[in-house]
């Protein structure tokens, strides 16, 4: 059996050991960057608590609302083709502070919206920015960590568990004040990463080659993963449903609404990067998978079709399954993919991979929050979802067709899956 059809993720039992060396003891460098990290992790959800407030106070429909993740996905899906091409041009270091520097202007920006319009296009720049930085960053904490490949793939895991529990949080504390706050606060956090990675972080050696704009395109021309994509696809749309829109199911205070997502986020944090490797030893990534996109779809559907306290209940669960599925989708999505060559031993230019990989499911992150409240207009507020859960079988029914080039392909990439520079793509 393969690692990755037999677990697919090594490391120590200790999650804060790795090859002798401590997590924690890392170069300011490495922290620097895991902070600002952190922070961009947290745009992402920062506006869960206040979607009803940000409604009110632009006079927006929840359909008008929920655009801006729309705005802010599509353009990161699209972002994906480019961060590559950008960083193999300019260096790492200085596509961070790009990415850093879009996202205080447009954070900033956001905070300053008079219209539901004009917030949802500087979303839209907020996107691009945070795909810049995120796409870039895990090769920078790689390069610069001390314990190994591994070590730095958990930090950054740390840091997305962090940020995506956070974000709702700080969310909920800013924006019951007034609904434009979060924004100028995360444009504040992300000001302090762009010091600090102005201070520590020195130049990252650039790729031997240049990355081409249509090289991540060209990389889903592998079967396995092509089929990862598409089923990742798929898992988003579910995923999404759950984040942009349940927040208006649930109808709550910003601050109820953040600790309901706060703690959605603590649970996808600790079965992302603790349960998910424990599982995927003992019963091996694709059952994993199969099986907690089905858990997903079956929480989906009481989410819908419960009261208030259920939804509640059933929202934070959804955190657990997501957080199996962010690491093993990852993971899968790297370990199948030979192409292109990056080297003459014909070893896979895995941030390509990674970045066709998310060019394909973002745009389902960029879908679910507009037709959501579109579906739920048309219909009822139960079907959105009842379709979300029916996106995730889905998803699981292309893991098990496609099975078997899923699992080749991750034999082929075992022996190096847990010690190359790349394992894990940004932003799960």
């Amino acid at each position: 059996m393969s690692g990755t059809e037999n677990g697919g993720h090594g490391g120590a039992d200790d999650p804060f050991e790795e090859g002798g060396t401590s997590l924690l003891r890392q170069p300011k460098a490495v922290w620097a960057t895991a902070g600002a990290s952190v922070v961009a992790f947290m745009g992402i959800g920062l506006v869960d608590p206040i979607l009803p407030s940000i409604a009110r106070g632009l006079h927006a429909t929840n359909s008008q609302v929920s655009l801006l993740f729309t705005s802010y996905f599509l353009i990161t899906a699209v972002a994906m083709l480019v961060t590559g091409f950008v960083s193999s041009r300019i260096g790492g270091r200085k596509t961070l502070l790009a990415g850093l520097a879009l996202v205080v202007v447009f954070a900033a920006l956001s905070g300053m919206s008079g219209s539901v319009g004009e917030l949802v296009g500087f979303r839209a720049g907020w996107g691009l920015g945070n795909a810049l930085f995120v796409s870039t960053a895990l090769a920078v904490i790689v390069g610069a960590a001390a314990g190994g490949s591994s070590a730095a793939i958990l930090l950054y895991e740390s840091a997305l568990g962090l940020g995506m529990a956070c974000g709702p949080l700080l969310g909920a504390v800013l924006g019951d004040m007034k609904w434009r706050y979060p924004f100028f606060g995360t444009a504040v956090l992300m000001a302090v990463g762009f010091v600090a990675i102005t201070a520590f972080l020195k130049e990252q050696p650039r790729p031997a080659a240049k990355t081409s704009l249509l090289a991540p395109v060209k990389a889903l021309g592998h079967r396995g993963l092509a089929a990862t994509a598409t089923a990742a696809f798929f898992y988003n749309y579910a995923f999404f449903t759950v984040l942009a829109f349940t927040p208006f199911v649930l109808n709550m205070s910003p601050y109820a609404s953040g600790g309901v997502f706060f703690a959605w986020g603590v649970l996808l944090a600790v079965f992302s990067v603790i349960v998910a490797p424990r599982l995927q030893r003992r019963f091996g990534s694709l059952k994993v998978l199969c099986a907690s996109l089905l858990l997903l779809a079956a929480d989906l559907v009481v989410l819908g079709y419960g009261d208030h306290t259920t939804a509640v209940v059933c929202t934070v669960l959804a955190g657990a399954f997501i957080g199996l599925n962010n690491t093993v989708f990852t993971e899968l999505a790297l370990g199948v993919s030979d192409a292109p060559p990056d080297d003459v031993r014909g070893h896979p230019q895995r941030p390509v991979a990674s970045a066709g990989y998310n060019f394909v499911r973002w745009f389902a992150a960029a879908a679910a929050p507009f037709l959501a409240p579109k579906i739920e207009e048309w219909t009822d507020i139960h079907l959105p979802f009842v379709v979300a859960a029916v996106a995730a079988v889905l998803g699981a029914g292309i893991v098990a067709v496609r099975r078997r080039a899923l699992t080749l392909g991750a034999e082929e990439q075992a022996p190096r899956h847990a010690t190359e520079d790349g394992v894990t793509a940004f932003a799960r």
